[in-house]
């Protein structure tokens, strides 16, 4: 059954890895050099508004509904490995699963958590502000690169 879905699930995969990868690209190439440039406090108070506005029915569903479809296709193209694009769609899968899934859990929500706690006018604020758009950045770019490789996979596979 899962290889008659298996063409439908690649297209919902590689459209939420364009969605996702595209949410992440605006915070990497806009929203958080914009950020940046705000005093720490104001800095602070913002990407926590943005960090409780960004648990949303709609974004979690783009995110790990794709994650879920992604594991789909891979399971999907394991069990008929036989089949052209069977390596770019596992490829696919597991990029977005690590690239994004993983990172998001293991190092950017954390930062997120850590941020929401401190002072946003205090000195440890501000010194957990700077690191926090080294670290939560180049995290996010490595989400934003992993988006777009998981889409070029899905791209890839159904040619």
């Amino acid at each position: 059954m899962i290889s008659k879905l298996l063409p439908a699930l690649t297209f919902v995969a590689a459209l939420g890895s364009g969605v996702v990868a595209g949410v992440f690209f605006a915070f990497s190439s806009f929203v958080m050099p914009g950020l940046a440039r705000m005093p720490a406090a104001g800095g602070i108070t913002a990407m926590n508004s943005i960090n409780v506005a960004a648990v949303t029915p709609l974004f979690m569903t783009a995110l790990f509904g794709t994650a879920l479809v992604c594991l789909a296709v891979g399971i999907g193209a394991v069990m008929g490995w036989g089949q052209s694009g069977s390596l770019w769609l596992v490829a696919g899968g597991l990029i977005y699963l690590v690239g994004i899934v993983l990172v998001t859990i293991v190092f950017n929500v954390p930062l997120n958590d850590a941020l929401a706690t401190v002072d946003p006018a205090s000195a440890n604020g501000a010194s957990l502000w700077s690191r926090y758009l080294d670290e939560w950045v180049m995290w996010n770019h490595v989400r934003t690169i992993a988006g777009i490789a998981s889409l070029a996979c899905f791209i890839a596979a159904r040619r």
